[in-house]
Order: structure tokens, then sequence, then C-alpha cells
């Protein structure tokens, strides 16, 4: 008795787009227009409780999550394509991805920073061990031990300004775009450990078994950056 076939629906064969909430989804709005994508009008809305919009695109659909969960559902196959951070791409590391593009927005840089005045007559080359609070553990340690010091982390999701306040942690690592948040609570930037914008990515597998695909939203994107209108819009 042969197994009764299994029809495919329009849902399953549909790609996915993973998008950042928050102030990179307002950024990209300019791009994925450019782009000739258009999602459902409450994917810009913060208040909106959908998860999944659908497109102009019938053969596209994107889902909006946390900036820290692009990269996992890219890597994972949950989505073929994202937008995401290079600083998420640093701390995860997912050889499943592949970043082709820079798109030159949420230009941002992941810094260490410590209590204003706090090093004063403080050496770091002399240190062997100091304890940091950051959500970027995996960045952190690479970055210390590269200096051949041992860094204890304290993680944290958020309010890292908090933790050499409170006596948490000597120094933290964090996201910094304008530095004031760390200015209004008494702390400085002491080095950037890498400038950080947001990548176009590509589930690595969904790209080998559906190249034409992919490529053609590559290719929009690619073409959406080039274009003098939308280079207006982003960030120098």
């Amino acid at each position: 008795m042969t197994a009764p076939v299994q029809e495919t629906t329009t849902q399953d064969t549909k790609l996915v787009l993973a998008l950042p909430k928050g102030r990179i989804l307002k950024a990209a709005a300019p791009l994925l227009a450019g782009a000739g994508i258009l999602p459902a009008s409450d994917c810009l809305d913060e208040g909106s409780r959908r998860l999944r919009f659908p497109t102009d695109d019938p053969t596209l659909d994107v889902v909006r999550v946390r900036s820290f969960d692009v990269a996992t559902f890219v890597a994972f196959g949950g989505a073929q394509l994202g937008i995401c951070g290079a600083d998420v791409l640093m701390e995860f590391d997912y050889p499943e991805i592949y970043a082709p593009l820079d798109l030159r927005i949420g230009a941002c840089r992941v810094s260490v920073a410590r209590p204003k005045g706090q090093g004063e007559g403080d050496n770091p080359a002399r240190w062997s061990r100091v304890r940091v609070a950051t959500k970027y553990p995996a960045i952190t340690r690479r970055h210390f031990a590269a200096r051949g010091i041992n860094a204890d982390i304290v993680h944290l999701h958020g309010a890292m300004e908090l933790a050499p306040v409170l006596d948490l942690s000597h120094l933290i690592v964090d996201l910094v775009d304008t530095g004031s948040t760390l200015r209004a609570n008494g702390l400085e930037e002491t080095e950037t450990i890498a400038n950080v914008t947001s990548r176009l990515i590509v589930n690595r597998t969904a790209l080998k078994t559906q190249p034409e695909r992919i490529g053609a939203l590559i290719a929009r994107f690619r073409q959406a950056l080039s274009a003098p209108a939308t280079a207006e819009t982003l960030p120098a």
C-alpha cells in the first residue's frame, strides 16, 4: 500500500526573511522598499502582536524577532535570510551563515567601558584577570584572551551600566551608539573592540538548494544599496 502523497502548501514553499525589532527595523524599511519588499503595514508597528507578516511578494514572508535571535533563526533554517548586526555574527559565529552584504545601516560599536576616572594610574597591561559585565561573553573572552587576560563574565541582558556602579564588575562590554547612556551613568569608553553595521545573512544550505530564489533576493538588496535614492537614506 503506497503512502498518500502529501501536498506542498504555499506556506511551505515561501522564503522567510527574519528582521530585527526596534531601531534597525525602522532603518531597514527604506532598504526593503528599495529591494521591492513591502511587508504588511503593521510589521513596523511596535504595538502589533503579530510575528509573521506577508509581503507584496507572494513567495516571501517576513518574521520580526529579537535582534539577538535573527542569526539563530537563519542558522537553524527557520528563516532562509535575515538582517543581522555584525556584533551578533561575531558573538555566535555560526558556520551555517553566509553574510554576502554589508547593508550600511545600524552603525554602532562594541566597546569596553568603565567608571569615569577609575582607570587613573591603573595599567591594563598588568592585569591577569578582570571581571566584565556583558551580553557578549564570547566576544569579551576572545578580546581579553588575546591580551593574556582572563575575563570573568557577569552575563547580563540589559542595564549593563549598573554593573560597575553596584560592584558587580570592573568593566562592561556593550553596544554603543552615541555614548549618551554611558555618560549619563558615569561611564566612559576606553576602547573599541569592533565597529558594527547590519548585514544581510543567508542560510548556506538554503543558498545551495535554492540558489536562484536566494540569489535573486541578494541581487535585489545589492541593487537597492547602489540606487542613489536609497543611498541618501543610509548613514555615511
